[in-house]
Protein backbone atom coordinates (compact mmCIF):
# COMPACT_ATOMS: atom_id res chain seq x y z
CA UNK A 1 0.00 0.00 0.00
CA UNK A 2 0.78 3.62 -1.14
CA UNK A 3 1.35 6.46 1.72
CA UNK A 4 -0.90 8.97 0.66
CA UNK A 5 -0.74 12.76 1.45
CA UNK A 6 -4.95 13.52 1.74
CA UNK A 7 -5.16 17.02 -0.21
CA UNK A 8 -9.00 18.60 0.37
CA UNK A 9 -10.42 21.33 -1.83
CA UNK A 10 -12.31 24.23 -0.77
CA UNK A 11 -14.43 26.92 -2.73
CA UNK A 12 -14.71 26.73 -5.97
CA UNK A 13 -14.50 23.53 -7.07
CA UNK A 14 -18.55 22.85 -6.00
CA UNK A 15 -20.66 21.08 -8.95
CA UNK A 16 -24.04 20.20 -8.78
CA UNK A 17 -24.42 16.52 -8.36
CA UNK A 18 -21.32 16.37 -6.36
CA UNK A 19 -20.69 13.34 -4.26
CA UNK A 20 -24.40 11.84 -5.30
CA UNK A 21 -22.66 8.82 -6.20
CA UNK A 22 -21.09 8.02 -2.87
CA UNK A 23 -24.09 9.14 -1.61
CA UNK A 24 -26.55 6.77 -3.39
CA UNK A 25 -23.87 3.48 -3.01
CA UNK A 26 -23.50 3.63 0.77
CA UNK A 27 -25.26 3.91 3.44
CA UNK A 28 -23.09 5.36 5.68
CA UNK A 29 -23.09 8.42 3.16
CA UNK A 30 -26.52 8.58 3.57
CA UNK A 31 -26.31 8.51 7.50
CA UNK A 32 -23.92 11.40 7.11
CA UNK A 33 -25.48 13.50 4.81
CA UNK A 34 -28.74 12.81 7.28
CA UNK A 35 -27.04 13.89 10.14
CA UNK A 36 -25.07 17.01 8.64
CA UNK A 37 -28.44 18.63 7.42
CA UNK A 38 -30.13 17.93 11.16
CA UNK A 39 -27.16 19.54 12.33
CA UNK A 40 -26.93 22.24 10.10
CA UNK A 41 -30.67 22.26 9.50
CA UNK A 42 -29.76 22.73 5.80
CA UNK A 43 -31.33 20.42 3.05
CA UNK A 44 -27.47 19.39 1.66
CA UNK A 45 -28.92 16.34 -0.51
CA UNK A 46 -31.13 19.28 -2.73
CA UNK A 47 -28.33 21.63 -2.58
CA UNK A 48 -25.74 19.13 -3.87
CA UNK A 49 -27.45 16.91 -5.94
CA UNK A 50 -29.84 19.68 -7.56
CA UNK A 51 -28.63 22.98 -6.96
CA UNK A 52 -29.55 25.01 -8.05
CA UNK A 53 -26.36 26.16 -9.13
CA UNK A 54 -26.92 29.91 -8.32
CA UNK A 55 -27.93 28.62 -4.60
CA UNK A 56 -24.93 26.01 -4.35
CA UNK A 57 -22.71 28.70 -5.21
CA UNK A 58 -23.42 31.63 -2.11
CA UNK A 59 -20.48 31.49 0.03
CA UNK A 60 -23.15 30.61 3.05
CA UNK A 61 -24.20 27.57 0.99
CA UNK A 62 -21.03 26.36 -0.39
CA UNK A 63 -18.90 25.94 2.54
CA UNK A 64 -20.72 23.46 3.79
CA UNK A 65 -21.89 21.69 0.94
CA UNK A 66 -18.31 20.81 0.05
CA UNK A 67 -17.16 20.46 2.97
CA UNK A 68 -19.31 17.06 3.93
CA UNK A 69 -18.74 16.29 0.17
CA UNK A 70 -15.43 16.23 1.14
CA UNK A 71 -15.87 13.83 4.49
CA UNK A 72 -18.18 11.71 2.20
CA UNK A 73 -15.50 11.21 0.27
CA UNK A 74 -12.48 10.37 3.08
CA UNK A 75 -14.91 8.17 4.76
CA UNK A 76 -15.60 6.24 2.18
CA UNK A 77 -11.72 5.55 1.53
CA UNK A 78 -11.24 4.86 5.14
CA UNK A 79 -13.85 2.09 4.54
CA UNK A 80 -11.69 0.55 1.93
CA UNK A 81 -8.74 1.17 4.05
CA UNK A 82 -6.93 4.15 3.08
CA UNK A 83 -5.70 6.62 5.82
CA UNK A 84 -3.89 9.84 5.18
CA UNK A 85 -0.32 9.83 6.38
CA UNK A 86 -0.40 13.75 6.17
CA UNK A 87 -3.25 16.15 5.17
CA UNK A 88 -3.70 19.89 4.07
CA UNK A 89 -6.64 21.61 2.55
CA UNK A 90 -7.03 24.57 0.64
CA UNK A 91 -8.42 27.47 1.91
CA UNK A 92 -12.22 25.95 3.01
CA UNK A 93 -10.60 22.71 3.06
CA UNK A 94 -8.37 22.99 5.92
CA UNK A 95 -11.36 22.39 7.88
CA UNK A 96 -11.76 18.53 5.94
CA UNK A 97 -7.98 18.21 6.79
CA UNK A 98 -8.07 19.03 10.56
CA UNK A 99 -11.33 16.62 10.95
CA UNK A 100 -9.31 13.82 9.13
CA UNK A 101 -6.33 14.47 11.20
CA UNK A 102 -8.38 14.21 14.17
CA UNK A 103 -7.95 17.53 15.31
CA UNK A 104 -11.86 18.35 15.24
CA UNK A 105 -14.77 16.54 15.74
CA UNK A 106 -17.41 16.32 12.90
CA UNK A 107 -20.18 18.42 14.89
CA UNK A 108 -17.57 21.56 15.27
CA UNK A 109 -16.30 20.96 11.78
CA UNK A 110 -19.84 21.46 10.72
CA UNK A 111 -20.73 24.15 13.16
CA UNK A 112 -17.87 25.87 11.78
CA UNK A 113 -17.97 26.03 8.32
CA UNK A 114 -21.55 27.39 8.44
CA UNK A 115 -20.94 30.39 10.69
CA UNK A 116 -17.69 30.79 8.19
CA UNK A 117 -19.73 31.19 5.36
CA UNK A 118 -22.54 33.51 7.28
CA UNK A 119 -19.67 35.25 8.31
CA UNK A 120 -17.42 36.03 4.83
CA UNK A 121 -20.88 36.44 3.19
CA UNK A 122 -21.74 39.45 5.72
CA UNK A 123 -18.72 41.05 5.37
CA UNK A 124 -18.66 40.75 1.38
CA UNK A 125 -22.02 42.21 1.33
CA UNK A 126 -20.20 45.46 3.57
CA UNK A 127 -16.97 45.51 1.00
CA UNK A 128 -17.82 44.06 -2.33
CA UNK A 129 -15.24 42.51 -4.49
CA UNK A 130 -13.63 39.96 -6.61
CA UNK A 131 -10.74 37.97 -6.90
CA UNK A 132 -8.37 38.01 -10.47
CA UNK A 133 -5.81 34.88 -10.93
CA UNK A 134 -2.57 36.09 -12.63
CA UNK A 135 -0.73 33.25 -14.61
CA UNK A 136 2.80 33.96 -15.27
CA UNK A 137 3.87 36.94 -13.63
CA UNK A 138 7.13 36.42 -11.09
CA UNK A 139 6.85 37.50 -7.59
CA UNK A 140 8.46 41.08 -8.54
CA UNK A 141 5.75 41.50 -10.83
CA UNK A 142 2.92 40.76 -8.55
CA UNK A 143 4.77 42.76 -5.55
CA UNK A 144 4.11 46.03 -8.33
CA UNK A 145 0.59 44.81 -9.30
CA UNK A 146 -0.09 44.51 -5.23
CA UNK A 147 1.58 48.12 -4.45
CA UNK A 148 -0.06 50.07 -7.64
CA UNK A 149 -3.47 48.55 -7.53
CA UNK A 150 -3.91 48.11 -3.76
CA UNK A 151 -4.96 44.69 -4.46
CA UNK A 152 -3.82 41.82 -1.80
CA UNK A 153 -2.16 38.23 -2.80
CA UNK A 154 -5.34 35.60 -1.69
CA UNK A 155 -3.19 32.39 -2.87
CA UNK A 156 -0.30 31.40 -3.91
CA UNK A 157 -0.95 27.96 -5.76
CA UNK A 158 1.70 27.94 -7.62
CA UNK A 159 5.53 29.11 -9.34
CA UNK A 160 3.00 30.63 -11.96
CA UNK A 161 -0.25 31.00 -10.77
CA UNK A 162 -1.34 33.72 -7.54
CA UNK A 163 -4.65 34.94 -7.00
CA UNK A 164 -5.09 38.62 -5.47
CA UNK A 165 -7.93 39.83 -4.12
CA UNK A 166 -9.84 43.21 -3.35
CA UNK A 167 -11.81 45.72 -4.23
CA UNK A 168 -13.93 45.27 -7.73
CA UNK A 169 -12.08 49.22 -8.29
CA UNK A 170 -8.95 47.31 -6.87
CA UNK A 171 -9.53 44.26 -9.22
CA UNK A 172 -9.95 46.32 -12.08
CA UNK A 173 -6.79 48.81 -11.31
CA UNK A 174 -4.77 44.95 -10.89
CA UNK A 175 -6.20 43.85 -14.16
CA UNK A 176 -5.37 46.85 -16.42
CA UNK A 177 -1.34 46.55 -14.62
CA UNK A 178 -1.63 42.90 -15.55
CA UNK A 179 -2.15 44.01 -19.61
CA UNK A 180 0.57 46.98 -19.08
CA UNK A 181 3.37 45.01 -17.80
CA UNK A 182 2.48 41.89 -20.25
CA UNK A 183 1.34 39.15 -17.69
CA UNK A 184 0.69 36.01 -19.58
CA UNK A 185 -2.89 35.82 -18.23
CA UNK A 186 -5.01 37.39 -15.81
CA UNK A 187 -8.59 35.99 -15.47
CA UNK A 188 -11.50 37.53 -13.31
CA UNK A 189 -12.56 34.67 -11.19
CA UNK A 190 -16.49 33.78 -10.58
CA UNK A 191 -16.31 34.21 -6.87
CA UNK A 192 -18.59 36.56 -4.69
CA UNK A 193 -16.21 38.37 -2.46
CA UNK A 194 -13.13 39.34 -2.08
CA UNK A 195 -11.13 35.98 0.27
CA UNK A 196 -8.64 36.10 2.50
CA UNK A 197 -7.97 39.73 2.13
CA UNK A 198 -8.58 43.06 4.77
CA UNK A 199 -11.94 43.40 3.93
CA UNK A 200 -12.48 39.89 6.07
CA UNK A 201 -11.43 41.23 9.30
CA UNK A 202 -14.72 41.96 10.44
CA UNK A 203 -15.41 38.69 9.62
CA UNK A 204 -12.68 36.89 10.94
CA UNK A 205 -13.36 38.81 14.59
CA UNK A 206 -16.59 37.07 14.85
CA UNK A 207 -15.64 33.98 13.99
CA UNK A 208 -12.86 33.85 16.67
CA UNK A 209 -15.33 34.29 19.22
CA UNK A 210 -17.02 30.98 17.50
CA UNK A 211 -13.43 29.59 17.10
CA UNK A 212 -12.56 29.52 20.87
CA UNK A 213 -15.91 27.65 21.93
CA UNK A 214 -14.60 24.22 19.76
CA UNK A 215 -12.70 21.93 21.16
CA UNK A 216 -9.28 21.50 19.38
CA UNK A 217 -7.15 18.38 19.97
CA UNK A 218 -3.32 17.55 18.40
CA UNK A 219 -3.06 16.12 15.17
CA UNK A 220 -2.82 12.44 14.79
CA UNK A 221 -1.11 12.72 11.99
CA UNK A 222 1.26 15.88 9.97
CA UNK A 223 -1.24 18.72 8.69
CA UNK A 224 0.33 21.28 7.04
CA UNK A 225 -1.77 24.94 7.46
CA UNK A 226 -2.62 27.28 4.92
CA UNK A 227 -1.20 30.00 6.99
CA UNK A 228 2.57 29.54 7.32
CA UNK A 229 2.85 26.44 4.69
CA UNK A 230 4.14 24.68 8.10
CA UNK A 231 2.85 21.77 10.35
CA UNK A 232 0.45 22.62 13.08
CA UNK A 233 2.03 22.06 16.17
CA UNK A 234 -0.55 21.22 18.68
CA UNK A 235 -4.72 21.71 19.20
CA UNK A 236 -3.47 25.48 20.30
CA UNK A 237 -1.71 25.86 17.54
CA UNK A 238 -4.23 24.66 14.66
CA UNK A 239 -7.28 27.27 16.92
CA UNK A 240 -4.16 30.04 15.78
CA UNK A 241 -3.44 29.38 12.17
CA UNK A 242 -7.44 28.72 11.46
CA UNK A 243 -8.29 31.43 13.36
CA UNK A 244 -5.89 33.89 11.27
CA UNK A 245 -6.81 32.32 8.11
CA UNK A 246 -9.60 34.49 6.99
CA UNK A 247 -8.08 37.66 5.76
CA UNK A 248 -4.46 35.73 5.25
CA UNK A 249 -3.05 34.52 2.19
CA UNK A 250 -3.27 30.93 1.66
CA UNK A 251 0.43 29.60 1.04
CA UNK A 252 0.03 26.62 -0.58
CA UNK A 253 2.65 26.39 -3.03
CA UNK A 254 4.76 26.56 0.82
CA UNK A 255 2.61 24.12 1.96
CA UNK A 256 3.44 21.74 -0.79
CA UNK A 257 6.76 22.57 -0.54
CA UNK A 258 7.11 21.25 2.64
CA UNK A 259 5.43 17.79 1.86
CA UNK A 260 8.07 17.70 -0.91
CA UNK A 261 11.01 18.84 1.29
CA UNK A 262 9.78 16.08 3.53
CA UNK A 263 9.67 12.96 1.82
CA UNK A 264 6.24 13.25 0.60
CA UNK A 265 5.44 12.43 -2.59
CA UNK A 266 1.93 10.59 -3.22
CA UNK A 267 -0.98 12.85 -2.94
CA UNK A 268 -4.42 12.24 -3.09
CA UNK A 269 -7.14 15.35 -4.18
CA UNK A 270 -10.17 13.81 -1.56
CA UNK A 271 -13.45 15.83 -3.15
CA UNK A 272 -15.00 17.69 -5.94
CA UNK A 273 -12.84 17.88 -9.35
CA UNK A 274 -9.53 17.42 -9.31
CA UNK A 275 -7.52 21.13 -9.02
CA UNK A 276 -4.99 20.13 -6.56
CA UNK A 277 -3.27 17.53 -7.81
CA UNK A 278 -2.73 19.56 -11.09
CA UNK A 279 -1.20 22.56 -8.96
CA UNK A 280 1.06 19.38 -7.18
CA UNK A 281 2.29 18.40 -10.61
CA UNK A 282 3.44 22.08 -11.69
CA UNK A 283 5.31 22.57 -8.60
CA UNK A 284 6.50 19.21 -8.89
CA UNK A 285 6.59 16.97 -11.86
CA UNK A 286 7.50 13.84 -9.88
CA UNK A 287 4.73 13.90 -7.60
CA UNK A 288 2.01 11.11 -7.73
CA UNK A 289 -1.27 12.71 -8.10
CA UNK A 290 -4.50 10.90 -7.88
CA UNK A 291 -8.14 12.25 -6.87
CA UNK A 292 -11.37 10.39 -5.58
CA UNK A 293 -14.73 12.42 -6.02
CA UNK A 294 -17.18 9.48 -7.21
CA UNK A 295 -17.42 5.11 -7.84
CA UNK A 296 -15.57 5.80 -11.27
CA UNK A 297 -12.11 7.81 -9.80
CA UNK A 298 -12.50 5.40 -6.43
CA UNK A 299 -12.01 2.33 -8.36
CA UNK A 300 -8.89 3.76 -10.74
CA UNK A 301 -7.93 4.88 -7.21
CA UNK A 302 -7.63 1.26 -5.11
CA UNK A 303 -6.87 -0.13 -8.51
CA UNK A 304 -3.63 1.89 -8.50
CA UNK A 305 -2.92 1.40 -5.27
CA UNK A 306 -3.37 -2.22 -5.06
CA UNK A 307 -0.72 -2.14 -7.82
CA UNK A 308 1.93 -0.35 -6.15
CA UNK A 309 1.61 -2.65 -2.91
Amino acid sequence: MMKWVFLFPGQGSQYVGMGKIFYEEYREIRSLFEEAGDLLKMDLVKLCFDGPEEELVKTRNVQPAITVVNIACYRVLEMHGIYPVAAAGHSLGEYSALYAAGVLSLHDVLKLVKARGEYMDEAAQKNPGGMLAVIGADDDTVARICIESGAEIANINSYDQIILTGSYDEIKAAERLCKELKVRRCIRLNVSGPWHSKYMKGAQEKFLDFLNKCDFRDPRIPIVANLDGRPVSNGEDARYKLGKQISSSVMWRQSMEWFIGNGYSHFVEVGPKQVLGGIAKKIDKSCVVAGVEDSETLLRFLQRNNNRS
